[in-house]
């Protein structure tokens, strides 16, 4: 895998000095009495703005449930979060939907359609601050179908707009993907599991172009990954899950390999934070 280049100076002025992300305590429980289940127990920590964040974990750790939460699909049961300066658990339903609209997402599965072409589904990712549906590509206004293009160039399909969606690659589909979420201008990006499906060289692709989106629009990005490697060589950061628990929050300038690997050989372990973990930098690498 390439490794990625320089990385671009994160602002260190007034717009990092609201954390992006501010979770303290944070706790989701599904069911109630002896049947009650802790998905995420006490979890804390702030993102600023422009970090590249991984979350790693065995599956089952919480990462998908986490992200849930930070996108208001989920409310969570104790603790405060607040995202975008949007409090999670006080705000009504409508805030909410205002959250998710400065928030992009992208998931394992493409979720595109395929019978559609490129662009109209990358064109999909407008629908938010439109009224109405569209039925056609030329139902958009030409200003998001130019936008649709514009996103299309820059992860590198743009000779595909006219291509139906189902033709194309794997990776190909994710790049689809995070350019119909970046349609709508997010502030913040989160990502799960986004290269569990492709192989190393389309892997690279994506995360290389998470990095670019980070680095050249200043956006915060939220990533989970099962690949250490992945998470080493594109992520300012890495944010380690154990049960629902944080065991694990540090730079990767100050991490190697054989401790993330600790997080999916010690399985059995308490989920107490590893003797390794210190408290994280703010700043990126």
């Amino acid at each position: 895998m390439t490794a990625p280049g320089p990385r671009a100076e994160t602002p260190a002025g007034p717009e990092r000095a609201q954390p992006v992300i501010r979770l303290t305590g944070l706790t989701k429980r599904f069911g109630s009495g002896p049947d009650a289940r802790t998905a995420l127990d006490q979890i804390s920590f702030d993102v600023t703005g422009g970090e590249v964040v991984a979350l790693l974990g065995l599956s089952g750790s919480g990462k998908s449930t986490l992200l849930a939460q930070l996108n208001g699909l989920r409310r969570p049961t104790s603790g405060t979060g607040t995202v975008l300066g949007t409090d999670l658990a006080r705000t009504g339903d409508a805030g909410l939907r205002e959250l998710r609209r400065r928030i992009g997402f992208v998931f394992q599965q493409f979720h595109l359609v395929g019978r559609l072409t490129v662009l109209e589904n990358v064109c999909t990712g407008a629908l938010g601050s439109l009224r109405g549906p569209r039925l056609g590509l030329f139902t958009y206004p030409r200003s998001i179908r130019e936008r649709a293009l514009d996103g299309l160039e820059r992860v590198g399909l743009a000779g595909h707009a006219f291509q139906r969606a189902d033709t194309l690659s794997g990776g190909q589909q994710q790049r689809v993907a995070v350019a119909r979420s970046l349609m709508q201008r997010p502030e913040l990006l989160l990502a799960d599991e986004p290269v569990a499906s492709l192989d190393p060289e389309s892997s690279a692709q994506i995360m290389r172009l998470l990095r670019d989106v980070a680095d050249q629009g200043r956006l915060t990005v939220l990533c989970s990954l099962h690949q250490v490697d992945v998470a080493l060589s594109w992520a300012d950061r890495i944010i380690g899950l154990r049960q629902g628990r944080v065991v694990m929050d540090l730079t990767t300038r100050d991490i190697d390999r054989a401790e993330v690997m600790r997080l999916y050989t010690e399985v059995g372990a308490d989920p107490a934070p590893l003797p390794a973990t210190v408290a994280p930098s703010t700043g990126t690498r």
